[in-house]
C-alpha cells in the first residue's frame, strides 16, 4: 500500500513507518521541517511538507495513498486551546483531505486516556468516556469528529503508554509518576504491538468505523513498571493527579476481531528479551 504517516518524527510514529516500510508498504512523511527528519529518508521513507493547520498543505501531500496512519499530535506543553486545535481541528482538516483525495483507510492513534479513572475496572470500547485533562478530550473529540464524516473508512486504535524498542518512555515518565500511588495500574503497549495492530487494520476490510483498544495482556502497577527501570517506586503523595491517569483498558475486541496477539503480553517478556 501507499501510506501517509503523520508524527512520523515521534516515538510512536517513527517506529512505526520504518516497520511499515520493512514490511514493503511505501510510506510517505508528513514533515513540517525536512530537516528534521532525514533519518526518516535515509531509511526508505519519502518526505512530504505539508501542516494540519493548513488546509492547503495537505491535498498534495495526500494525493495517491491508499492509507492514512494518523499519529500526530500535541500532548505534553500544550495549552487546552492548543490541543484542540491541533489534535481536533487538525484531524477534521487531514481527514477532509484524505475523503476529497479518494483515500480508502484512515486510522487515527487515539488515546485511554478518553475513558477517565475507572478504578482499575477495564474499560471497553463502548464504555462512557469522561476524560480529566484536555489532551484526552481533544482526542475525544477528534474520535466523534471522525466517526461522523460520510464516505471515509475511519478506524480509531486507543493506545495504552507505549514502550519499548529504544524508546525511553518509562524512564521519561519516572519524574512526572513520583508523586503516583504505587499500587495505581497502567494499560502498557509495546512499540512492536502497536504497529502490529496498525498492520492488521489496513489489511482488514472489516468492520469499518470500529474502535480497538491495543494493550497487552497484564496491567502493571507503577512500582513494577518503575522497577523495570531500576526506580524506587512512587511515593502516593499525590493521588488525586495520578487518577487522571488511572484508566485500564479491556483489549479483548482487537483478538475477537483481528487475531490481535501481542508480541510481548507483559512487561517482563520485553524486559526477559531485552526490548523494554
Amino acid at each position: 500500500m501507499n501510506i501517509l504517516v503523520t508524527g512520523a518524527t515521534g516515538k510512536v510514529g517513527s517506529r512505526l513507518a520504518m516497520r511499515l516500510v520493512q514490511q514493503g508498504h511505501a510510506v510517505r512523511a508528513l514533515v513540517r521541517d525536512a530537516a528534521r527528519a532525514s533519518d526518516l529518508s535515509d531509511n526508505g521513507i519519502t518526505l512530504v511538507s505539508g501542516d494540519l493547520m493548513q488546509p492547503a498543505s495537505l491535498p498534495a501531500a495526500i494525493q495517491g495513498v491508499d492509507a492514512v496512519v494518523h499519529c500526530a499530535a500535541f500532548f505534553r506543553g500544550a495549552t487546552p486551546e492548543e490541543a484542540h486545535a491541533v489534535n481536533n481541528l487538525g484531524t477534521q482538516h487531514l481527514a477532509l483531505a484524505a475523503r476529497e483525495a479518494g483515500v480508502t483507510r484512515f486510522v487515527f492513534t487515539s488515546t485511554g486516556l478518553v475513558y477517565g479513572p475507572n478504578g482499575g475496572v477495564p474499560s471497553q470500547e463502548d464504555d462512557a468516556c469522561a476524560p480529566v485533562d484536555a489532551y484526552p478530550q481533544s482526542k475525544l473529540a477528534a474520535e466523534k469528529m471522525l466517526l461522523a464524516i460520510d464516505g471515509l473508512d475511519v478506524r480509531i486504535l486507543r493506545l495504552p503508554f507505549v514502550y519499548g524498542d529504544g524508546d525511553p518512555h518509562i524512564q521519561d515518565v519516572v519524574p512526572f509518576m513520583r508523586a503516583f500511588p504505587p499500587e495505581q495500574r497502567m494499560s502498557l503497549g509495546h512499540h512492536a504491538d502497536v504497529a502490529q495492530a496498525v498492520m492488521r487494520l489496513l489489511d482488514k476490510t472489516s468492520p469499518a468505523h470500529r474502535i480497538y483498544n491495543v494493550v497487552d495482556d497484564e496491567a502493571p502497577d507503577l512500582a513494577t513498571l518503575f522497577a523495570a527501570v531500576g526506580e524506587p517506586p512512587p511515593d502516593g503523595t499525590d493521588p488525586e493527579r495520578g487518577k487522571a491517569f488511572s484508566a485500564v483498558m479491556d483489549g479483548r475486541r482487537i483478538r475477537e476481531d483481528l487475531g490481535f496477539r501481542p508480541v510481548y503480553p507483559r512487561l517482563a517478556d520485553a524486559v526477559g528479551a531485552g526490548e523494554a
